[in-house]
């Protein structure tokens, strides 16, 4: 078994999307102590974005990756509405015909892979809320990796910033909830479901 981990946020240490990735690691890792494990940091290491000069040999070797794991997590933090530009890179590397899916049937070729998402987002977007809708990052990724046959599932933890910001102090214990929330959903992740009886 193979995991691919993927970290994007600039806040290192303060990072949520980070302390979610990795505990989904610690998590995959105590149930495959067997497996091996790929860590890609786009924040240390960010990839360049694809050009025609620089050809596919990149793009290439990111799909490989992808299709040598069984699991890829990747911390997503939400900027600015939307994806840290590191990720948008990684999956326009990803979109390759031939490679990534077949250029004329369109058939998938990064399929029966588990792909987790560890989102975080530092105000609160959810349904009834002014900013429902302004996630762009969530609702984008699953379209940006179609044609791969990736399936993103989330787990998202939101209001991380209202530890730290005078102004939303009120929404602390919301805050905690929703990331207490994330963690027993990545604590529970790959549970076998007791058979019906």
């Amino acid at each position: 078994m193979h995991l691919l981990h993927i970290d994007s946020s600039f806040q290192g240490e303060r990072s949520v999307s980070r302390a979610l990735s990795a505990r989904a690691a610690q998590r995959w890792q105590a149930l495959h102590p067997d497996g091996t494990v790929t860590y890609r940091d786009f924040h240390a290491d960010p990839l360049p974005h694809y050009t025609l000069e620089e050809g596919p040999a990149r793009s290439v070797a990111l799909i490989e990756e992808v299709k040598r794991a069984d699991t890829v997590l990747l911390g997503l933090p939400l900027y600015n509405f939307g994806a840290p530009s590191t990720v948008k890179a990684w999956v326009d590397h990803l979109i390759l015909g031939g490679e990534s899916f077949d250029a004329e049937t369109r058939e998938p070729f990064l399929v029966d892979k588990d792909f987790i998402v560890l989102a975080s987002r530092g105000g609160g977007y959810a349904p009834g809320t002014p900013r429902d809708g302004w996630d762009h990052a969530e609702t984008w990724l699953p379209h940006g990796i179609s044609l791969t046959g990736l399936e993103p599932r989330f787990i998202t933890a939101e209001l991380t910033l209202a530890p730290v910001t005078p102004a939303m102090a009120e929404l602390i214990p919301l805050a905690e909830q929703s990331r207490a929330a994330a963690e027993a959903e990545i604590d529970a992740l790959w549970t076998p479901i007791p058979a019906a009886a």
